[in-house]
C-alpha cells in the first residue's frame, strides 16, 4: 500500500484533509437530505399523488359525463316517443271529431231532405184538395151554364162530391 499512498501523495491528495472533507461532505449530504432533499422528495410525492388523483377524478367525471349524456339522449328519445305518440293521439282525435261532425252533417242533410219531402208532399196534397174544389166549382159553374138553371145547394154540393170522386178515382 505504499505505493498506493506514494501515488495519491503524487496527485496531491492528503489524507487528513481527505477524511476531513469526506466528513464535511457526508454533514452535508445528511443535511441537505434532512432539510432540502426530503421536503422537496415529499412535495414531489404530493404532487404525484394529487396528480394521480386528478387524472382518477377526471376519468370519473368522463364516465359520469357519458353516462349523463346517455341519460340525456334516452330522455330525449322517450320525450321525441311520446310526442310522436301524442301527434298520432291527437290525429286520431281529429280524424274521430271530423267522422263525428261528417255523420252529424249527413244526418242533418237527410233530416232537411225529409222535411222538405213533407214539405214538398203536404203542399202536393194541399194543392190536390184546392184543384179538387176548384174543379168541382167549375164543374157546378159550367154544368149550370150549361144547363141554363140555377142548381141549389143540394146540386151544388152533389155534383161537387161525384166530381171529387171521379177525380179521386
Amino acid at each position: 500500500m505504499d505505493e498506493a499512498a506514494r501515488t495519491l501523495t503524487h496527485l496531491g491528495v492528503d489524507w487528513t484533509k481527505f477524511l476531513a472533507q469526506t466528513l464535511n461532505f457526508a454533514i452535508i449530504l445528511f443535511l441537505l437530505w434532512r432539510y432540502a432533499y426530503k421536503p422537496v422528495l415529499a412535495m414531489l410525492q404530493l404532487r404525484r399523488e394529487r396528480i394521480a388523483e386528478a387524472i382518477t377524478n377526471a376519468d370519473k367525471i368522463k364516465i359520469e359525463l357519458a353516462q349523463t349524456e346517455a341519460a340525456r339522449q334516452e330522455i330525449l328519445n322517450q320525450a321525441a316517443t311520446q310526442a310522436n305518440k301524442l301527434i298520432e293521439e291527437a290525429r286520431a282525435a281529429a280524424a274521430r271529431v271530423q267522422e263525428q261532425e261528417t255523420q252529424k252533417a249527413i244526418v242533418q242533410a237527410e233530416q232537411i231532405i225529409t222535411k222538405a219531402r213533407e214539405a214538398s208532399a203536404a203542399d202536393h196534397a194541399r194543392m190536390l184538395t184546392e184543384l179538387k174544389r176548384e174543379v168541382g166549382l167549375l164543374v157546378v159553374q159550367t154544368t149550370a151554364a150549361v144547363t141554363g138553371k140555377i142548381l141549389t145547394p143540394d146540386d151544388q154540393r152533389r155534383l161537387a162530391e161525384e166530381t171529387r170522386q171521379r177525380l179521386a178515382a
